[in-house]
C-alpha cells in the first residue's frame, strides 16, 4: 500500500467508502480517523471509530466478516478515502452484501416502509441536499432532533387523550420520522431497535 496522507488536520474523521475490490460494488460507508486509519495500513484489514461508542473497532470483530484491504485511494482534496477490500462474508449486519443493496428508486416503486424511510432518511445525512428539513434536523445536531422528538411525543399523548384516531396517527408518524432521524444521527439502525425487543421477547 501506497504512503497515503489524508488530511486529518483538516477534520479530526473522514468518511471512508468501501468497495468490493473484485465486483467494484460499493459495500459500506464508515468513519475513520488518524488512528483507525493507520491500524488499517499496520494490519491490512479495515478499522473504523465508532462515533457512538468512542473507540476503535475493526470491521467483522463480532461476524468474523473481516473486510481485507487491496488498495485505498484518497479525493481531491484528501478529505474522503476510497478502500478497495475482499469482504470475508456479507459486509451488512442484515447480512447482505452491501449496506446500499437497496435504491431509493426501486423503494419508490413499491410499498413504503420503515426499511425504506431509514434508507432516505440516511441518504439524506450524507449527501445534505438544500431545502431539506433532514438536512437541517442533522445540521443543527442532537440537541434540536431530541427536543423536536420530546415535542412530537407530546404530540401522540395529547391526540390520545383527546381520542382523536386520525389525529394519533398523523402525530404517531412525526414521532417515528423523528426517531429515526435520533436514531440515524447516533448510527443506530432500527434493526438494533428491533432486536433488543427480540431479545427481551426471548427471555
Amino acid at each position: 500500500m501506497n504512503d497515503m496522507n489524508p488530511d486529518f488536520k483538516k477534520n479530526n474523521l473522514l468518511p471512508a467508502i468501501i468497495q468490493n475490490s473484485s465486483s467494484k460494488k460499493v459495500l459500506m460507508l464508515g468513519w475513520m480517523n488518524q488512528e483507525s486509519y493507520d491500524k488499517t495500513l499496520e494490519t491490512k484489514k479495515v478499522w473504523f471509530y465508532s462515533r457512538t461508542r468512542k473507540k476503535l473497532w475493526e470491521k467483522g470483530e463480532s461476524s468474523k466478516n473481516y473486510l481485507e484491504v487491496d488498495q485505498i485511494k484518497l479525493d481531491c482534496d484528501n478529505d474522503s478515502i476510497l478502500i478497495f477490500a475482499k469482504p470475508a462474508g456479507p459486509t451488512c449486519h442484515t447480512l447482505k452484501e452491501s449496506c446500499f443493496d437497496k435504491s431509493i428508486e426501486d423503494s419508490e416503486n413499491n410499498d413504503f416502509s420503515i426499511e425504506y424511510l431509514e434508507k432516505l432518511i440516511q441518504t439524506r445525512k450524507i449527501e445534505k441536499p438544500k431545502n431539506s428539513y433532514t438536512t437541517e434536523l442533522f445540521d443543527e445536531g442532537i440537541k434540536k432532533i431530541s427536543k423536536k422528538l420530546g415535542e412530537e411525543a407530546s404530540e401522540v399523548i395529547i391526540a390520545s387523550l383527546a381520542e382523536k384516531r386520525s389525529d394519533l396517527v398523523y402525530e404517531s408518524a412525526d414521532l417515528m420520522y423523528h426517531l429515526l432521524v435520533l436514531l440515524a444521527n447516533e448510527e443506530i439502525s432500527f434493526d438494533e431497535v428491533v432486536d433488543e425487543l427480540s431479545n427481551r421477547h426471548k427471555k
